[in-house]
């Protein structure tokens, strides 16, 4: 008898037909004698209607209220989806995350797990009942409902299935697995039938929207393979595991995008030991992530810095940024939205050099400027005006041959 973690995004339960099937399958699922655990997200667009909702009433919605707001959402979808089992014959029992007892840290809206108490799971699983569980929340030492940020449910499925020592981990969506890119921008996309933990941190942190990236480093962590499939077949999706030889022959593996970024940049800065931390600490106690730093001198006493932060915090950035620049002395503070990121990601670069200036020769070839540059061993982003992101991931993915299955670079 095997236990299975079991999770549907929004756009799997955004109807109450929709919430009909899934419970169907998994029905099937639970008649061929398997432990069944459904981590369930909010119906598709409720998310976004609750976060209108807190934008009409306060202009930077407060942090803990929004979490009050936002796990409302979940919570209807597993009580539909209880009710759903019950209809059709069988027993369950819908959950939240504070009577699962999933313990976060303390910073709303993007809580991280700390601990999961599955005795509850256990005890209802034994009375041989379907377990679905409200994804993207949990609870503080104090009482307070916590809501794990975008994705969330992801990582709620990989923690349970981690903390239970689950024999399989499925993430369902609406796509049958993880592509080479964006179909919806490149038609000539393929799915990936094996990618390595590595590679899925890369193209989840650089946004692909497949599976939320801490979701795969707690899967990395405890070694759970993660299957990601479609709601809608029964297809094979694609296994995230630990990495093979194989992928090596691959130089790039896929190439994705994010138009969820700002720039920032802080003018004439004083260029003195210290300042970066006075910079960069208060951006990190409110919680927001920085990505690309650039640092650049101007004559020796004043520097001008230039990073990335998430679209979303971009307002509460500059808000804080203005006060921390007054209080250096920087002259004054500029930002951008109208960015994107893209990068190229494979294990394979680890041991081929020059693909990184391969990338810069094909947006050359297109007329795209590069604002910004990050590298790592598997990866290479570049920063560009939003309004060529399309152009770019047709170009690089047509560059690096990625239709074609296993068929390295050099080969070509």
């Amino acid at each position: 008898m095997a236990l299975i973690v079991q999770k549907f995004g929004g756009t799997s339960v955004g109807s109450t037909d929709k919430i009909k099937a899934v419970a169907q399958r998994v029905i099937k699922n639970h008649l061929q004698g398997n432990r069944m655990v459904v981590v369930l997200s909010a119906m598709s667009g409720e998310t976004d209607r609750l976060t209108g909702l807190a934008n009409a009433i306060q202009r930077i919605p407060d942090s803990r209220e929004m979490d009050m707001l936002l796990a409302t959402g979940e919570q209807v979808t597993v009580a539909l989806f209880a009710m759903a089992i019950k209809e059709a014959g069988f027993d369950a029992i819908s959950l939240l995350g504070d009577q699962v007892a999933i313990h976060t840290d303390n910073m709303h809206t993007k809580a991280r797990i700390a601990s999961i108490d599955s005795e509850l799971i256990e005890k209802y699983l034994d009375q041989g009942k379907i377990v679905t569980i409200a994804g993207f929340q949990g609870v503080t030492d104090q009482g307070d409902i916590t809501t794990l940020g975008r994705g969330g449910s992801d990582t709620t499925a990989v923690a349970l299935a981690a903390a239970m020592q689950a024999d399989a981990c499925e993430i369902f969506t609406d796509v049958e697995g993880v592509y080479t890119t964006d179909p919806n921008i490149c038609p000539q996309a393929r799915k990936i039938d094996r990618i390595s933990y590595d590679e899925m941190l890369e193209l989840a942190s650089l946004g692909a929207k497949v599976l939320d990236i801490r979701s795969v480093g707690l899967a990395k962590r405890y070694n759970v393979p993660v299957h990601v499939r479609s709601t809608f077949s029964e297809n094979i999706g694609t296994w995230v595991v630990e990495e093979e030889k194989i992928m090596e022959s691959m130089l790039v593996s896929g190439i994705t995008y994010s138009k969820k970024e700002a720039r920032i940049t802080i003018k004439k800065v004083p260029d003195q030991p210290g300042i970066a931390a006075k910079i960069f600490l208060p951006i990190s106690d409110a919680g927001i992530l920085v990505d690309m730093i650039i640092q650049n001198t101007t004559d020796g006493k004043l520097t001008d810095m230039t990073f990335t932060v998430p679209r979303t915090d971009y307002d509460r950035a500059m808000d804080i940024l203005k006060e921390v620049a007054e209080e250096i002395g920087a002259e004054a503070v500029s930002g951008d939205k109208d960015i994107a990121k893209v990068s190229i990601v494979g294990v394979g670069m680890r041991n081929h050099p020059g693909i990184a200036s391969t990338m810069f020769q094909i947006l050359a070839k297109e007329g795209i400027n590069m604002m910004m540059v990050s590298t790592s061993e598997i990866k290479v982003s570049c920063i560009i005006a939003e309004k060529y992101t399309e152009l770019a991931v047709r170009a690089l993915h047509d560059a690096f041959a990625l239709d074609k299955e296993n068929l390295p670079l050099e080969e070509e």
